[in-house]
Parts: C-alpha cells; structure tokens; sequence
C-alpha cells in the first residue's frame, strides 16, 4: 500500500487481492472515515491472458499469480476491502466515482467455447489483446479499428452478509459485485446496501469499453485506478445497488431470469418515482413507459442484469 501526500492508495499486490470471492470475514486493508476518499488500482489477467511483448505487465500480476496458485485462476482479482468507520450493516454506502484512469498500455478480450451469450457458436478459445492509447482514449482492435474508450469497474462491491459465507465473484448480488455497469463511469455515484459493520470496499475487473450486455463475456478487460470517496448514509434504505450519474438515476437489478430482473429493477424505479415526485404508481408507471430506459446491463454473468434510467429532469416536484 503507497500513500499520496492527501488521499491514501492501494495498489493490487499479493497482500491486498482477493481473487475470485467476497467474504464477511475478510480483515480491511485500510479504515477510512466516512467522506474521505481512498485511491485503488486494480489487475486483470489470468497466467494464460498476458500479452506478448512490446506490451508491459505489470509486476503485481505475476507475483498475484504466484501468491494464488491454480487453484484460484477464476473470477475476479478485487483490491481491497476498505473498511469505513462508523458504517452499520442496514446503512447505505455512498460510492463517489471521482476518477478512473488507465493502469496500463493493454487490454485484452477472450471467447471462450460453451460461454457468453451463444456458447455453442464459437468452439474455439481465441484471445486478443487491444492496445490502448490514453493520450487519445482509444483501444485499437487487431483488425485496425478503434473503439472509445470508456472506463469503469466491472466490479465494485460491499462484504455480503456474513450468513451468506464465503461467495464467487462472477454472478453480481445484492451487495454488488460483478454488475458489469458501463454508465458506472467517472462522475457518477454507486449506492451500495451495507450487510455487514464497516461495509468493506472492493474494486476489480477493470474495463476499457464495453457494450451492454458483454455478449461474449469480457469487455476490453484491463487495469485501472479509481479515486473513490466513501460516505455512509444513515438517512437511506436500499435493497438493491443504485446509482446517480449527473443526469440521470438508475436502478439495477440481477437475476437468472432477465424477466424476473426487469420486474425488480422497474418497482424500485417505480419507488424511486413516488418516493422523488409525490406522482402514485399509476403515473409513475405511465411515466417510466414514456421517459425511462430499460437496458439489458449483461447476459453472462449467471445473474443477468437489468439497469432503468430515467432523466433526473422528471423527478423534481
């Protein structure tokens, strides 16, 4: 863990990585108070998943590798937790996404036989790696395009509930986790439902771009560091992850069934509406058919994603 002369930051290393699970029990690697802000880099990139030369890697992967063994080569390598004092399972956490930025020149994007949106298309596994230039913001794919980039962490998640045990990193939950989120962006804020004393933060699976629904499974998969200040609210009750982006608000939710995700996400957009306007259900239900999107945030994750965005405009009384 490195230090900046203001805001303290981890970077991923053997001694600060969980791989591959949450768990209540997990001791923090910082306590933070409520409102301080903590900057955390992340890794992605199993053994196989390095690139070649001129790419550089960084030095905290391998010796990760080395740290875990075979055995943990799944799900996601998550940096942290970072404990907030003060927070209260039954609390929220307020997650300010200030600033994200590239932690390396590369990325990857792999298709894996009997994964992602068609499993049985495509029966051979076939990397790429994506070069990705953060003077211009772009990832420049093998055949010569270029797509924007955009990043945000596929992975940012509270401790679940200690009843719960230890759990697998890749279906996103209640406490959040691997919610594949694209507008979870620089500038916007996540909300988190506390489950257990301290909240304890985790960051991981870095994302250069990527589009809804993360079809074949990984988006442009890389490194990243974020600055996030970490705020407990004592005057919020969540069920569910939340977020606010400067324009909008967004409801989330995952399930096995994209329909049952959609019936959870849009009530509590309904809730959000009634709770924000004083409009009943009845209005608020007509006004998320005309102004609110529904999207599709994955499909690969075992419990898939439904995110509802609505233009913060229609919520003012």
């Amino acid at each position: 863990m490195h230090k900046s002369p203001d805001v303290p930051r981890i970077d991923a290393g053997p001694a600060t990585v969980h791989w591959g699970f949450f768990d209540a029990k997990l001791p923090p690697i910082l306590t933070i108070g409520s409102g301080d802000r903590v900057t955390i880099s992340s890794v992605s990139g199993s053994p196989e998943m390095l690139p070649p030369p001129p790419f550089k890697i960084s030095p905290a992967l391998p010796a990760i590798h080395a740290a875990n063994g075979p055995q943990q080569f799944f799900g996601h390598m998550c940096t942290g937790p970072v404990a907030v004092r003060g927070a209260k399972a039954g609390q929220v956490l307020q997650v300010d996404i200030e600033t994200i930025d590239l932690h390396y020149d590369w990325g990857y994007n792999v298709i894996r036989p009997l994964a992602g949106a068609l499993p049985d298309d495509f029966p051979e596994y076939r990397p790429i790696y994506i070069t990705l230039d953060q003077a211009r913001m772009t990832g420049r794919l093998p055949w010569g395009q270029d797509i924007p980039l955009r990043p945000f962490f596929g992975v940012m998640a509270v401790a679940p509930p200690a009843s719960w045990g230890r759990i697998p990193t890749p279906p996103p939950r209640r406490n959040g986790g691997n919610m594949d989120n694209k507008e979870l962006v620089a500038g916007t804020i996540l909300y988190l439902p506390i489950f257990t004393d301290g909240a304890l933060f985790s960051v991981g699976d870095g994302h250069g771009a990527q589009g809804d629904g993360e079809v074949c499974v990984t988006a442009i998969e890389t490194g990243l560091v974020g600055t996030f200040r970490l705020t407990v609210r004592d005057d919020m009750r969540l069920e569910w992850p939340l977020a606010e982006t400067p324009t909008h608000m967004i409801t989330m939710a995952f399930d096995p069934d994209l329909d049952d995700g959609v019936v959870i996400a849009l009530r509590q957009m309904i809730d959000l509406i009634c709770a924000r306007t004083g409009l009943d259900r009845y209005q608020a239900y007509a006004l998320s058919s005309l102004a609110a999107d529904l999207r599709v945030t994955q499909v690969v994750n075992g419990s898939k994603g439904i995110h509802v965005m609505l233009d913060k405009r229609y919520l003012k009384r």
